[in-house]
């Protein structure tokens, strides 16, 4: 399946989790959004707009800002500038997590209190004798990790699950 469509602001979050979700049927997406979710979505490590939806949405795909659009190119003009981003599935992703769920679950812990500590925000997810084992400084705030320290994290929290259950 190749996915092309114009997705209005409110909804765009919710279609892309979808549409990651959907087992490896899509080829490919190019998507037209508000210029502030491609953004969002292509955010480097500590800017603002980094967060949850770009670290999602890059462990299943690449991603590629292709070009804005700017509100000119509309009758009615709208208020908003508009992007066209293509995401490619992976079909093995750069930095696979033994357990994605719990990946996604690591990260919206994260970013749901992105001014605290990573201690103190993933102390929810992850018990605090595996935040200490962990060979990293847990004082950063959850926009400072990359993708890589997140699947490293959430990997030590499901081998430490995993060891418990033995």
């Amino acid at each position: 399946v190749r996915v092309v469509g114009n997705l209005p602001y409110h909804i765009a979050t919710p279609v892309l989790f979808s549409m990651l979700a959907s087992g490896g049927v899509i080829r490919d997406m190019v998507l037209m959004l508000q210029l502030e979710v491609v953004q969002r979505i292509t955010a480097a490590v500590g800017s603002r707009q980094y967060g949850r939806l770009g670290l999602m949405v890059g462990y299943h795909c690449a991603v590629e800002h292709l070009f804005n659009v700017p509100a000119g190119a509309f009758s009615p003009r709208p208020k908003v500038v508009s992007a066209v981003l293509g995401l490619r599935p992976y079909r093995q992703p750069p930095h696979p997590a033994r357990d994605p769920v719990l990946l996604e679950a690591v990260i919206r812990a994260a970013f749901g209190q992105r001014r605290k500590t990573l201690k103190n925000s993933l102390a929810a997810v992850i018990s605090p004798p595996i935040l200490d084992a962990m060979d990293m400084d847990l004082q950063r705030r959850a926009q400072e990790l990359t993708l890589a320290d997140y699947v490293r994290l959430s990997d030590a929290a499901s081998a430490a699950n995993t060891k418990r259950q033995i």
